[in-house]
């Protein structure tokens, strides 16, 4: 269940920035008929509007003609308003409700400095001192945080204003949001990297290996510099 997203939705209250990050971090559950295309709902103009719950429970108790729901994380819930066209969402909990425009939500991500392989952002290998700090150190601690499969540390260039900062991408074999991912990064600011009045920003993301296995592929053919998990020793007994 996204908690925070429910809080936010049964307030009531006008604070987007909440709401929006609760989105961005937690998701949503999305109906689904038999056949696993999306339910979508008729927004307030009488066009098509993709809804989303706070959990499995809140989709049965308020759209029982629903097959089931479906986790999505704010990643697949923009792959599905790219492929369908469909440009609003309409959120739902047990005591609230809100709609929020796509393009709203990719804004927000935007400003957050998390998106995919590209989509918005170019990147290309990054020779900063900072970025070579993280590399360094995510070789030194990736192996405490066994989820996590591989870093890329890149400089990421926003296409439609031109601003710069480094990204992190992590390719974790767990569910989004990685708590794995935020570890890691709280033991890389405290204890590995300090990062100066002059550096530039970072921005992370996490990807699912299974579910975002198509954005990992687009990330290998970059020609970044990944930082890889190392591979279990295998021991051979001699007969």
């Amino acid at each position: 269940m996204n908690s925070a997203l429910a809080a936010a939705l049964d307030s009531q209250s006008d604070d987007s920035e909440r709401l929006l990050a609760a989105l961005a971090d937690h998701g949503v559950f999305v109906p689904v008929q038999a056949s696993g295309s999306v339910l979508f709902a008729t927004g307030a103009d009488g066009g098509p509007a993709i809804p989303g719950f706070v959990s499995e429970a809140c989709c049965a108790d308020q759209l029982p003609q629903a097959a089931g729901a479906v986790h999505c994380d704010v990643l697949r819930l923009l792959d599905i308003a790219k492929q369908t066209g469909v440009d609003m969402l309409s959120l739902h909990s047990f005591g609230g409700w809100a709609r929020v425009p796509v393009p709203l939500l990719r804004r927000a991500m935007r400003e957050r400095g998390r998106d995919a392989a590209g989509e918005w952002l170019q990147l290309r290998p990054s020779t900063h001192a900072l970025a070579i700090a993280l590399r360094q150190a995510l070789v030194r601690r990736i192996a405490e945080f066994p989820a996590i499969r591989t870093v890329w540390v890149s400089n990421a260039r926003w296409r439609d204003t031109g601003m710069e900062h480094l990204m992190l991408h992590f390719a974790v074999d767990e569910p989004i949001p990685s708590p794995s991912v935020k570890r890691l990064m709280d033991v890389l600011l405290t204890e590995e990297v300090e990062i100066g009045e002059e550096d530039p920003q970072l921005g992370t993301l996490a990807l699912n290996t299974k579910t975002h296995a198509g954005n990992l592929a687009e990330l290998e053919t970059l020609g970044l510099d990944p930082v890889r998990a190392p591979r279990p020793k295998r021991w051979w007994r001699r007969s």
